[in-house]
């Protein structure tokens, strides 16, 4: 009987080691998983937190006089200079035209034909183009890089025209996605942001709708670029290069801590020069939108770099 007590007792406590061992090595296994996992998660969480954001700026002393700087990722106001006052967005609402066609389209290679009823306005207006003829069957790929870069209005009315149906149609679709970004200070008329009274928007605004549309990649990519060059087409058999109204006028991209990365220019007399940027300073992202700068030259070049660098002294001074 004793016997038997001794046995019993004897394998419990065998059982017992045996489970004590399973539940050590579980433990060891997961603490390598948790130190794998935050050598790769939470430590770059903490090489990411420990960048020198930049909070606050100032942005007084520019020739715009409107103007809003974010954080690309978090949309947080780091500056703002009259951000969501009214004004004229002249063709940075080309952004607007951009992002709603690459997402209406189904296909970016379709073929689009340009009618003559698209040019209707655009030279009397002295409409800046890209170089597309009525007549030339051009694919939206190519129409879009026309839009971004050389600010073509001739490619704004096809692709509106072949989205839905008639300029008017597509400004519809223009408005539902500003009130559905948010953009409660913003008002479109048209796909070129050739001037009209009621044709409106704010510095805040522009940084919301870029900050949307940058996190497309195909947008993305054309913001970025320097210049395209089309395919040929049937009027044009070499096909067209055109370049970016931004980067053509910026003589360097490089700034203080970092790099201009992108844009859209805009110019119309009563809107003066705007420009909605973007940069990576100190390994953060961040938008910057000015408007209204009536100086001769390009001062939404001078004031984009100005900012931008005086962001990377800033950025610079809290490491």
């Amino acid at each position: 009987m004793e016997k038997r007590r001794y046995r019993k007792k004897n394998r419990r406590k065998q059982n017992l080691k045996k489970l004590l061992m399973v539940l050590v090595i579980v433990f060891v296994f997961f603490g390598l998983e948790l130190i794998v996992g935050w050598r790769s998660g939470v430590g770059a969480w903490m090489q990411e937190f420990q960048k020198p954001v930049v909070r606050q700026l100032d942005l007084s002393g520019i020739s715009s006089p409107y103007a809003i700087l974010i954080q690309a990722g978090s949309g947080k106001t780091v500056g703002d200079l009259n951000g969501e006052e009214q004004m004229y967005p002249a063709s940075l609402t080309k952004m607007m035209t951009a992002i709603v066609a690459i997402e209406e389209l189904k296909d970016l290679d379709q073929e689009i034909t340009l009618t003559q009823e698209m040019f209707a306005g655009l030279y009397e207006q002295d409409a800046t183009q890209a170089g597309f003829q009525p007549g030339e069957t051009v694919r939206a790929i190519d129409l879009l890089y026309g839009v971004m870069l050389p600010s073509g209005a001739e490619c704004c009315i096809a692709l509106s025209y072949a989205i839905a149906g008639s300029e008017q149609g597509f400004v519809d679709l223009m408005n539902k996605k500003a009130e559905k970004l948010g953009m409660d200070g913003t008002h479109f008329c048209d796909s070129t942001g050739l001037h009209n009274p009621d044709h409106y928007s704010t510095a805040k605004d522009m940084a919301v709708l870029l900050q949307y549309a940058l996190k497309n990649d195909t947008f993305r990519e054309i913001a970025e670029s320097p210049w395209h060059s089309t395919p040929g087409t049937n009027l044009h058999p070499d096909g067209i290069t055109y370049y970016s109204t931004m980067f053509k006028n910026l003589s360097e991209t490089s700034v203080t801590g970092g790099k201009i990365l992108g844009g859209k220019t805009g110019f119309t007399n009563a809107a003066g020069s705007c420009l909605a940027s973007f940069a990576e300073i100190e390994g953060v992202e961040y938008i910057l939108v000015t408007a209204g700068a009536m100086d001769g030259g390009t001062p939404n070049i001078t004031d984009a770099v100005t900012v931008y660098n005086r962001l990377g002294e800033a950025a610079q001074a809290l490491k």
